[in-house]
């Protein structure tokens, strides 16, 4: 993927980079900053995740039958996310997707676009579609509570995204309908667009911009509340939002992530690769493992790192993926733990020099 410059919003006071400099890790008071987003609204700046464009009339059927989505009945400024899973079902790549009714865009973590992009160019085959690196010209931000158009009944952001229910095990195929299990509402943009995900709290929107305006917010009427990727950390786990490659690993399944399995999977859509790992695991089992969010007792000031194991009776069942300081809730975090091991829901695990309850 294309190598992009330092986000311009590093240029507004009190920011402090993230360690690989591309964008605020703060703006000088993390938990205000988290409070703020919460309560009344505030801006994140997310540019430095990968962006892709899927140009074609055949663009949704052919990420359809790569996917775990239903995405051949995405409309036009609708959203949602999807998967893309190894044979053995493994997730090897996440995304979420908007359609403007011309291109399809994913975007996906920071650093996981090439692999991505390679992916799709090499299951292109004979399909008339055409795939491009949009990272050096597009970037998203996320803002909360700060949408005028929610307030206007008959605005395509006033509505809700939609999500279907989980179906249990052995269900009907009456039950699940032929539509993407999350429909995240959308609108164009004088340039770019915007998407309602509700994601960290009602009257959550991304929106994609041209790179070149990402400036604009630190003047004149564009000017907002800005907040760090450790306020996005922070209501991101609270929410059981996880980050794929930080919160996942290689052996990861769709069935140990809640959140996916309900935003991202379609259990009853035609084959694609690895589907015979998810309609398995649906139907005859549960997966050995389990995402989850830890609350930790605070008696080292700081959170436990990436990969710190987790533990119960000196066994190590699991690690954590992220951590972080939460303005309300201390010290909190998503790790992948067996999930024999926290069949009880009052268990007492140890991370670090920490204790943690579900």
């Amino acid at each position: 993927m294309t190598t992009i410059a330092p986000s311009p919003l590093l240029h507004a006071p009190g920011a402090v980079a993230t360690a690989d400099g591309r964008t605020a890790w703060h703006y000088g008071g993390p938990l205000k900053e988290q409070k703020a987003a919460f309560e009344s609204g505030a801006l994140f700046d997310r540019s430095d995740r990968d962006v892709i464009s899927v140009t074609g009339e055949a663009r949704l059927t052919w990420l359809h039958s790569l996917s775990t989505q239903h995405l051949t009945s995405l409309k036009p400024h609708e959203g949602t996310e999807t998967l893309i899973l190894s044979p053995t079902g493994r997730v090897e790549h996440h995304a979420n997707v908007y359609d403007d009714g011309a291109t399809t865009w994913l975007d996906t973590e920071p650093g996981r676009g090439e692999a991505l992009l390679k992916y799709l160019e090499l299951m292109k085959f004979r399909t008339e579609v055409e795939i491009k690196d949009e990272t050096a010209e597009w970037a998203l931000v996320t803002t909360t509570g700060l949408v005028a158009a929610e307030d206007e009944s008959d605005h395509p952001l006033a509505r809700a995204p939609e999500r279907q229910p989980v179906p249990v095990a052995k269900f009907a195929s009456k039950d699940l309908l032929a539509v993407p299990t999350a429909v995240h509402p959308g609108a164009p943009e004088d340039a770019g667009w915007s998407r309602r995900t509700d994601a960290l709290r009602p009257g959550t929107y991304d929106r994609l911009l041209p790179r070149a305006d990402l400036g604009r917010h630190l003047e004149g009427p564009h000017r907002i509340a800005l907040a760090g990727t450790w306020a996005w950390d922070a209501l991101r786990i609270a929410a059981g939002l996880p980050r794929f490659g930080i919160d996942t690993d290689e052996k990861t399944v769709p069935h140990e992530v809640a959140h996916w399995l309900a935003a991202a999977v379609h259990l009853d859509k035609g084959c694609y690769r690895g589907q015979e790992t998810v309609a398995k695991v649906h139907h005859l089992g549960q997966s050995p493992r389990r995402l989850v969010m830890l609350h930790l007792d605070g008696t080292d000031e700081h959170p436990p790192a990436h990969g710190t194991p987790v533990s119960l009776d000196g066994k190590e069942v699991g690690h954590i993926g992220s951590a972080v300081q939460h303005y309300e809730l201390g010290q909190i975090a998503l790790a992948v733990v067996k999930r024999s091991a926290v069949a009880d829901p009052d268990v007492r695990l140890i991370t670090g020099d920490q204790a943690a309850s579900l």
